[in-house]
C-alpha cells in the first residue's frame, strides 16, 4: 500500500524518546509488581491494591516491554529475533489462559511464579487482560510485517487491542465491570490497565511509520487533521457519558434535562472540533502556499507569486481607478561579491537587502525576488509616492553603510513605472517600463563613476 504522505523524521524522532519513556514505565511498573509477589516481606511498604495484578501479569508486562525493544529497526537481526520470539512467548501464555477460562481447567501457569490463593481462580489474571496480552502477542511477533494482507491484518489486530482496553477504561468509568461477568478479584487492575495503554501506544506508533496507520506520522495536510481529529473523537464521548453519568449520580437534574445539557454539549463539542480543524487546514493551506510563492532565501515572494499577488493588486487599481506602480531594483556588484566572498556572503547581502525593503515598505505592497540580485515592489503608489518611497530605501540603505560592522557597502540601482489612468497597462508592462528605467539608471551611475 503506497503511503498517504511520507513520514514526518521529526515527528518520528519524538514519538522515539516518548517510546522510550512508555517502555521504561512498564517496565518500572512490572518490576516493582513482581518485587511485591517474589519477594513477600516487601508488602507492608507495597502501594494499596498492588495485588490486583498478578504475578504473570507483570511477568508478561515486562516480557512485552522487552520485546518492543528489541524489535526497534536499528537492533541487529539477533536481538530482534529474540524480540519476536518474546512476542510469540506471551501470545503463547495468554493463550493458554484463555483456554483455561474456555474450558474451566487449569494448567498450573498461573501459580509458576507465585500462588495467590486469595483469588479464584489462584494467580489467573483476567480474561480481558488475558486477551489483550493475545492481542499484543500476536502484533509484536509480526510487527516488521508492513505490507500486503499480512501488514493489513496486523493492524487491524493493533486496532481490536485498542478498541479492547477501551471497552476497559469504559468499564472502569461507568461502573460497568459486571458486563464482563467478573468477580473483584479477577478485575483488570488500573496499573494493568495504564501499562497496556502505554503498550499500546508504542505498538500504535511502530505500526504508523508503515501501512494503514501511516497516516498518523505522516507530513502532509491529512496526516495533521487526523493527530487532531482522532484523539478528540475518541475522549468526546467519554467525557460526554462521564458528565451525564455523574449528574444523574448527584440527582442536581432531572434525567430529561440531564439529556438536553448532554445533547447541548455535544453540539458545541462538535463545533469545536469543526472550528479547531478548519483553523488546522487553513494554518496548514497557507503554509503551502507560502511555501509555493515564497523565495526560501529571502522569504520575500518568489517570482511565481510576486505576478499573482500584484496582478490583482493591479485588477483592484483598474477597477477603483487609483495609480498603481512597480519599482524595479538590481543589487550592485553581487557577482563580484559571489566570486571574491564566496555565495554565502552574497546570500546574506541578499537577505539583509530583503530584510530593508520589508522595513521600509507598507505590508500592503508585494516584495518580491524576481531574479539572482533583481528585486521588485508594486502597490497602489502614485507617481510622486512610489518616487518617496525609493527616496526612504536610499536613505535606509545609507544609513546601513554607515553603521559598524559591515565589511560590505550596500548598493543597488533601481528604475519605477506608475500605471497611466487613461491606458490599463499589463503588470509585464509595467514591469518592463520598470526595468528599463534600473537599466538607464545603472548606467548612467557607471558613466559618473569612470568619468
Amino acid at each position: 500500500m503506497q503511503h498517504p504522505s511520507q513520514p514526518d523524521p521529526k515527528l518520528l524522532d519524538r514519538l522515539a524518546w516518548i517510546h522510550s519513556g512508555c517502555l521504561a514505565a512498564v517496565s518500572l511498573i512490572a518490576m516493582v509488581n513482581l518485587s511485591g509477589w517474589l519477594f513477600p516481606a516487601l508488602d507492608p511498604v507495597m502501594f494499596r491494591g498492588w495485588m490486583l495484578m498478578k504475578a504473570n501479569t507483570g511477568l508478561l508486562l515486562l516480557l512485552s516491554s522487552l520485546s518492543l525493544i528489541c524489535s526497534q529497526e536499528q537492533r541487529k537481526e539477533r536481538t530482534i529475533l529474540i524480540g519476536l520470539s518474546l512476542g510469540a512467548f506471551v501470545f503463547l501464555v495468554a493463550g493458554t489462559v484463555l483456554i483455561e477460562y474456555s474450558f474451566h481447567v487449569s494448567l498450573g501457569l498461573d501459580t509458576l511464579l507465585a500462588a495467590d490463593a486469595g483469588s479464584s481462580p489462584p494467580g489467573r489474571m483476567a480474561p480481558q487482560t488475558a486477551a489483550s496480552f493475545a492481542l499484543l502477542g500476536i502484533v509484536m511477533t509480526f510487527i516488521r510485517v508492513t505490507s500486503g494482507l499480512g501488514g493489513l491484518l496486523i493492524d487491524l489486530f493493533a486496532c481490536g487491542l485498542g478498541s479492547l482496553i477501551l471497552l476497559v477504561a469504559a468499564g472502569y468509568a461507568y461502573g460497568v465491570l459486571h458486563l464482563f461477568g467478573l468477580t473483584h478479584s479477577t478485575l483488570t487492575a488500573p496499573q494493568t490497565l495504564l501499562s497496556l495503554t502505554l503498550l499500546f501506544f508504542v505498538v500504535l506508533g511502530r505500526r504508523a511509520e508503515r501501512g494503514v496507520l501511516s497516516i498518523f506520522v505522516g507530513s502532509g495536510v491529512g496526516s495533521g487533521i487526523a493527530r487532531i481529529a482522532a484523539p478528540m473523537s475518541l475522549l468526546i464521548p467519554f467525557m460526554l457519558e462521564a458528565g451525564q453519568s455523574h449528574i444523574l449520580q448527584t440527582g442536581s437534574i432531572s434525567p430529561e434535562y440531564s439529556a438536553a445539557l448532554v445533547t447541548v454539549l455535544a453540539a458545541l463539542m462538535g463545533v469545536g472540533v469543526i472550528l479547531t480543524l478548519g483553523w488546522r487546514i487553513d494554518g496548514l493551506e497557507q503554509n503551502i502556499r507560502d511555501l509555493s510563492l515564497r523565495d526560501d532565501l529571502t522569504k520575500l515572494f518568489n517570482r511565481r507569486g510576486f505576478f499573482l499577488l500584484a496582478k490583482r493588486g493591479l485588477q483592484h487599481a483598474h477597477r477603483s481607478g487609483t495609480p498603481f506602480s512597480v519599482l524595479f531594483i538590481d543589487l550592485d556588484n553581487l557577482k563580484q561579491v559571489n566570486d571574491t566572498f564566496g555565495h554565502e556572503t552574497g546570500s546574506a547581502l541578499l537577505r539583509e537587502f530583503a530584510d530593508l525593503l520589508t522595513k521600509t515598505f507598507r505590508e500592503t505592497e508585494v516584495l518580491g525576488r524576481v531574479g539572482g540580485d533583481e528585486f521588485v515592489v508594486a502597490g497602489d503608489l502614485s507617481e510622486a509616492g512610489i518616487s518617496l518611497a525609493a527616496l526612504r530605501l536610499e536613505k535606509a540603505t545609507e544609513q546601513r553603510n554607515l553603521q559598524r560592522g559591515h565589511r560590505l557597502t550596500l548598493s543597488f540601482s533601481l528604475g519605477s513605472a506608475t500605471s497611466d489612468s487613461h491606458r490599463r497597462e499589463s503588470l509585464e508592462d509595467l514591469m518592463t517600463r520598470a526595468d528599463t528605467a534600473m537599466y538607464a539608471a545603472k548606467r548612467s551611475k557607471k558613466l559618473k563613476h569612470h568619468s
